[in-house]
């Protein structure tokens, strides 16, 4: 059967009114701000409406290492989603993240889902949607021009002359600053940029001792203000985080704040509608929030805990999703969101493609924009069961979490019989609850029905949760823990950099917070190259920051980039409207 492209689906669909999705949740308008007749955002005194009400079934989707094409994970939640609702008849909800602009005008596209499982309307939910990435933004460069203000006001006038105004002098040292701007695409040149570059004196004629000074841009889902709107609990609780954000050391070595810098409360008005959830609906109907994006590989990768606590309220059975492989978002999942949330999932699902595992065996390499090897389209079953341990590996990371594993083997219409038995027994095996083939993507919810039997009865079974390591344990324990259990590193290296950064952070009292990996997502290890479940290998920690009102601690491993580059080909070349219908066309 031939599949429409996913933008010809998404605008073909039958769109409901979203007050019709609210009402199905027990919402009414008056709990809603709404950005026209299919979106919405939701109040946060929901959460206390509906307090006495039970908590639903918490299901987190993950995958094992994809290939650059992904792997399917946004789509296997919407299709779990709608399979759930439309099949089984569940009160249901998904809780994703809204996708950055970056990859969605670069190579990787949007990230609303695919084919029949798809949250819509498509072309809002992978655009600006209600703001909340522009917000961050905003709030983002108020605190870097803050910072640079104050640098360069402190470097022209006296403690005396400062007092007058109502300051103290911070002295902050810009060596230390680690705040650097944002925007939302893709731009490899702004990594590194130099500031001030003006013509500004002393008043004894000489350069200002403040200007130029080196820094750069990252993508706006690496703030860590997208970090904090993802793990706050309310607006008093992001108001204290933002106050608590450190942005570098004085010349003294403490450090300094927003709270320092004045700047805290303005950044939390600019975020104060954000931090209310998005809600859109599938191609079939059901409900779902969209809120927060940070990235997994350099952020936790996970939408907010508000939309989780929530939507756990609201329905009977909450579908979330974490970023890229087990190893990453999911890791982080745990040990981060569900320290803040308190929340404990009740099953994990694990998304799987022959043609990944096949990729992890040893197959020829997957590049996107390019025609698939015909390793990847025959059969071959040598070529599967050699790359089957990458699968091993997260399932094995998910049982030590204490969750039961439902793998989804995201079916391809080339996959044979053979490779999907093959993939299903060694599951199970390994100690997966279950393995489901799936065709959500040409079936939707239909093509889904097995794996949500599967989920529901996975809730079922007890579970054991545990985190992986405590939080008084210093730094390099923590960060040496997940690299050995999590990745199957046989050690880390550090360059000096960072351990001198690890040493100011613990003295500065900043040691028990939880990690946060900025690693690629393309390997278990720190290089992208290395396929398969590779052993014993080094995980370099080149730089470490400190995301203190985020709440974790942020090791950036070998070559990570906080700024992503464009392809050669980018999507933005296809990209354009209709005139006579006012549409989009060209994207994805």
């Amino acid at each position: 059967m031939s599949v429409p492209r996913d933008i010809d689906i998404a605008q073909a669909a039958d769109l409901r009114p979203i007050l019709e999705i609210a009402a199905k949740l027990g919402l009414t308008e008056d709990d809603l701000d709404l950005y026209g007749k299919y979106k919405a955002k939701v109040h946060l005194d929901v959460l206390q409406k509906y307090a006495d009400r039970p908590q639903g079934k918490y299901i987190d989707v993950t995958a094992i290492t994809p290939t650059p094409l992904g792997e399917g994970k946004t789509t296997t939640t919407v299709g779990l989603v709608q399979a759930m609702g439309s099949e089984l008849g569940k009160n249901v909800m998904a809780c994703i993240r809204q996708p950055s602009m970056g990859p969605t005008f670069n190579v990787k596209g949007g990230a609303a889902g695919g084919g029949y499982s798809q949250i819509i309307p498509m072309e809002d939910f992978n655009l600006h949607l209600t703001g909340d990435i522009h917000a961050i933004s905003i709030a983002n460069n108020l605190v870097a021009a803050a910072i640079d203000t104050r640098l360069y006001h402190e470097s022209r006038q006296s403690d005396a002359g400062l007092a007058k105004r109502g300051l103290k002098r911070l002295d902050i040292d810009p060596a230390t600053i680690t705040w650097n701007r944002v925007v939302d695409i893709c731009d490899r040149s702004l990594r590194q940029i130099q500031v001030g570059l003006n013509d500004d004196k002393l008043a004894d004629g000489s350069p200002s001792p403040v200007f130029p000074r080196q820094t750069g841009f990252d993508i706006t889902v690496a703030s860590e203000l997208m970090a904090i709107l993802a793990l706050t609990t309310g607006l008093r609780d992001l108001r204290q985080r933002v106050g608590r954000v450190v942005i570098g050391l004085n010349k003294a070595g403490t450090p300094v704040s927003l709270e320092d810098l004045g700047v805290a409360g303005a950044v939390t008005v600019l975020l104060k509608d954000a931090i209310m959830p998005n809600l859109m609906q599938t191609l079939e109907g059901q409900p779902a929030f969209v809120h927060a994006g940070p990235f997994a590989n350099i952020a936790q990768g996970n939408s907010s805990i508000i939309a989780d606590q929530i939507a756990l309220r609201l329905a009977d059975y909450v579908i979330t999703e974490s970023g890229f492989g087990a190893d990453i978002g999911m890791e982080k999942f745990f040990n981060i969101k569900c320290r803040y949330s308190g929340l404990i999932p009740n099953a994990v699902v694990l998304v799987a493609t022959v043609r990944a595992l096949k990729m992890h065996g040893g197959g020829p390499k997957v590049t996107p924009g390019a025609a698939l090897d015909t390793a990847y389209i025959e059969e071959n079953l040598g070529l599967l069961e050699a790359g089957l341990p990458n699968l091993g590996v997260h399932i094995k990371n998910a049982l030590r979490f204490g969750i039961p594993v439902v793998v989804a083997v995201n079916g391809f219409a080339t996959d044979t019989d053979a490779e999907m038995e093959m993939v299903r027994r060694y599951s199970e095996e390994q100690g997966a609850f279950a393995a489901v083939k799936t065709t959500h993507w040409a079936d939707g919810g239909k093509g889904a029905k097995a794996l949500a039997e599967a989920v529901v009865a996975a809730c079922e079974q007890p579970g054991h949760f545990e985190f992986l390591y405590p939080l008084e344990w210093s730094i390099k324990q923590k960060i040496e823990r997940i690299a050995t259990e999590i990745y199957g590193a046989g050690s880390v290296s550090y360059t000096p950099l960072a351990e001198q950064q690890i040493q100011s952070y613990e003295r500065a009292g900043f040691g028990n917070l939880p990690i946060c990996m900025a690693k690629t997502h393309l390997s278990l290890s720190a290089d992208p190259l290395l396929k398969g479940a590779p052993t014993g290998f080094t995980i370099p920690v080149r730089e470490v920051r400190a995301s203190v009102g985020a709440g974790f601690i942020y090791p950036l491993l070998g070559e990570m980039s906080t700024m992503p580059g464009l392809a050669t080909n980018p999507a933005f070349m296809g990209i354009d409207i209709d005139f006579e219908t006012g549409k989009i066309t060209g994207m994805f």
